[in-house]
């Protein structure tokens, strides 16, 4: 397997767990990951949140762990990335303002590129554009947005992961263990025992 270059786009309370599990996780397998943040640099930190499901009428949210980014925002190329991670939690809500994130998105979207995004990731596909004619999964709060801008809400359970293409995207991190296989299927990344 040839190792990829991945990037995540993550900022201030996005989810802790749709975060830190897939950054280590990716490179655990072999991948490099960039973990970048609009107006941050290698080195700095963004807060995260902990979403959990405890039986009201959406998720609670907690303080999560500080997450040290390891790549400049402004020196990201799209161009340069083999593959695109977004976590969801409510950081998606403004980074889908900031039009750069968007033209990041748009890159992988529009060259093909595998994508994997959770929860309320699902919002930056929305703002981008890019969900025309496309399924999608996400947190299902957000399912009005996908069918906004053209596409179809794969409503699945919680700890499942849906694939259109190069999309793979999930509703929360209870999926993560169908979620990153699903990615790493797309990736082409094999693990043999």
């Amino acid at each position: 397997m040839a190792a990829k270059t991945i990037l995540m786009i993550t900022g201030d309370f996005t989810e802790d767990y749709e975060t830190m599990v897939p950054f280590q996780a990716l490179q655990m397998v072999g991948h490099r990951v960039h973990a970048v943040c609009p107006g941050k640099q290698s080195g700095e930190q963004v807060r995260t949140a902990v979403h959990d499901f405890e039986g009201d009428q959406t998720y609670s949210e907690k303080p999560g762990h500080n997450f040290t980014l390891n790549a400049d925002f402004a020196e990201v190329r799209a161009e340069d990335y083999d593959a695109l991670v977004i976590p969801g939690g409510r950081a998606p809500e403004y980074l889908r303002l900031n039009p750069d994130v968007i033209a990041i998105v748009q890159h992988f979207a529009n060259a093909g590129k595998p994508i994997a995004a959770i929860c309320h990731g699902a919002q930056l596909l929305a703002a981008a554009g890019v969900l025309s004619g496309r399924s999608c999964s996400a947190y299902p709060a957000c399912g009005p947005e996908v069918q906004a801008a053209g596409g179809k809400y794969a409503d699945i359970p919680v700890d499942q992961a849906h694939v259109d293409g190069n999309l793979v995207t999930a509703p929360a991190w209870p999926a993560h263990p169908d979620w990153l296989a699903k990615f790493l299927q797309v990736l082409g990344t094999r693990i043999e025992p």
